[in-house]
């Protein structure tokens, strides 16, 4: 049986939030099967747990956040990416700010922590979200969809005219039948570009951007001394942060998922409109190993606990 998964124990992490600026505490716990992800505000008395839900996103400015009444938890987006790409299906999220820490940028130190963490089966079967027929959303030349795959594989193109942006490195193809999630993806960091610094401050995001958690830009070249940690750095953020987002649907998806200058608020769209269609997606299990997809066996292989 392919099993569910949790932490074996808790840890902490204390940072900066990206767009607010302000210091934050994380502690990530284990969860019981069938919990799923969790973040819990416990500045507030008493606590208050926010689920994961494409429904419960509203904050889609640079960043995914959720919402339960006016209690808010923003930028999800790189520790959802990183709890999908170990296949954490449980797990708690305390945090005492309104956003999760931007850490380096990048997906990278929350797969540090969960692995520090350690990572333990639960006897009870994995739920995946099976895609059966192909869902599209549109918004301009923006586009994003999923069709069926016996696994899970994703491609992002970008466009920005721009001279550090190599525009043969433009398109990203991940399929993780292939690759790993840790190796290859988790280390993207996100990126934005000077001339949009002031607008974003004077709009209350970016207060905590700095070059030590993403890659910054002038007119003309990557501003950060290191350099980029891959060519396609850019576009292989974007597959981070898809990544992330369509985890907010709750489970992992069966599907091939391929869009254009998408973002936030048009992957959230997309997870809207599968859900909406009931004839497009079902509920799947693996009881037997000798039943499980290539594709997401390769995954679970490469992600070994």
């Amino acid at each position: 049986m392919l099993k569910q998964r949790t932490l074996k124990s808790l840890i902490r992490a204390t940072g900066v939030g990206l767009h607010s600026g302000v210091k934050v505490n994380l502690v990530l716990r284990p969860a019981a099967p069938d919990t799923g992800v969790v973040f819990r505000r416990v500045d507030f008395e008493p606590p208050v747990d926010l689920l994961t839900d494409p429904q419960a996103v509203v904050d889609t400015r640079l960043c995914s956040g959720l919402a339960k009444g006016e209690v808010k938890v923003a930028t999800i987006e790189h520790l959802m990416s990183a709890l999908a790409g170990l296949g954490i299906d449980n797990v708690f999220v305390d945090v005492d700010a309104a956003e999760i820490p931007i850490l380096d940028g990048s997906a990278g130190p929350f797969v540090f922590l969960l692995q520090s963490a350690g990572i333990e089966e639960q006897n009870a079967p994995k739920r995946f979200i099976r895609v059966k027929k192909r869902v599209e959303v549109k918004d301009g030349d923006k586009w994003a969809r999923l069709d069926p795959y016996d696994g899970f594989k994703l491609t992002f193109t970008i466009e920005f005219n721009h001279p550090a942006i190599d525009r043969t490195v433009s398109t990203v193809s991940v399929d993780f039948a292939e690759q790993s999630y840790v190796k290859d993806v988790a280390r993207a960091r996100t990126f934005g570009f000077m001339q949009d610094v002031e607008y974003m401050r004077s709009n209350g995001l970016a207060l905590g951007g700095s070059l030590e958690n993403a890659i910054v830009m002038d007119e003309y070249r990557v501003l950060n001394t290191d350099g980029l940690r891959f060519a396609d750095e850019f576009a292989k953020h974007k597959v981070l942060d898809a990544i992330g987002d369509l985890y907010i649907v709750g489970h992992p998806l069966l599907a091939a998922f391929a869009a254009h200058k998408s973002g936030h608020a048009l992957n959230n769209e997309l997870l809207r409109a599968l859900l909406a269609d009931a004839s497009a997606w079902e509920i799947a299990t693996y009881e037997q190993a000798a039943d499980t997809p290539v594709g997401i066996a390769r995954l679970f292989e490469l992600q070994a606990v």
